[in-house]
């Protein structure tokens, strides 16, 4: 059987773009083609993106996915159970997450503010507290760290929950790019990028591109930013820096 372009893209849950961005560079490559011209899967295609979306779920990036494949020694086994200890961890996170938006509606509903304790637990095991002081020491002196104090001062639990929101889905515009192979330097990247941008000075303090550029480097410079960026998935850090970079390059 075959499937057309517009099929396989409903059936994978991913854009035609990415299919046609896959048989641009190599990667997977359909085995017919209509009178017209219009790409046909055939069912070998459909196992290779099968296997494709599967190691970008890992957080390996296309021309190594591309290496792998064409690996004979290729176990797709040791990839599924790879992917199960992830989806395992992504569950456990889920319902930590769930578990802290009902504690937030709760806080929202009486008014309260948010204690430490429970900034903790809308921000995870990344507590910005820990980086209190060196924040102070290395911006107290600005007007962005001022600012930053004041708004954040007055914020209640249902505040920082919209701002977890915004920042997810700034992340998920990220991510979408990055599974697509779009560069970090595209006008796409860019334009999520100035998001981030507008979500800071929003919520923080005004951004200016210096400040934001500035950011970018921060966070593939420490390690610790890294990480907690990363936990989205491996190599947003470094995709996210390399936008912010363009976009102010």
């Amino acid at each position: 059987m075959t499937q057309t372009i517009g099929a396989v893209s409903r059936l994978a849950g991913i854009s035609i773009r990415t299919l046609h961005h896959y048989d641009e560079i190599g990667l997977l490559t359909p085995g017919g083609r209509t009178e017209a011209g219009y790409r046909l899967y055939e069912d070998r295609d459909l196992e290779r993106l099968q296997q494709i979306l599967l190691l970008r779920e890992l957080g390996i990036d296309l021309d190594e996915i591309a290496r792998v494949l064409d690996d004979p020694g290729y176990d797709r086994a040791v990839a599924l159970r790879e992917q199960r200890t992830r989806l395992e961890q992504s569950r456990e996170r889920i319902t930590r997450l769930i578990g802290a938006v009902d504690a937030a509606i709760a806080a929202a509903q009486e008014g309260r503010t948010m204690t430490p304790e429970e900034s903790l637990e809308v921000f995870g095991d990344f507590d910005p507290a820990q980086y209190e002081d060196e924040v102070k020491e290395r911006w107290g002196d600005t007007d962005a760290y001022r600012e930053s104090a004041r708004r954040t001062k007055g914020y209640t639990k249902q505040d920082c929950q919209r701002i977890g929101v915004g920042s997810n889905e700034i992340n998920q515009a990220f991510i979408v790019l990055m599974e697509a192979g779009v560069p970090a330097d595209s006008p796409e990247a860019k334009a999520v990028a100035e998001r981030h941008r507008g979500h800071i000075s929003k919520w923080f303090y005004p951004c200016s591109p210096e400040i934001h550029a500035g950011l970018g480097q921060m966070y593939v410079a420490d390690p610790r930013f890294t990480k907690n960026i990363d936990k989205a998935r491996p190599g947003l850090a470094k995709y996210i820096s390399k936008a912010i970079a363009a976009l102010w390059g």
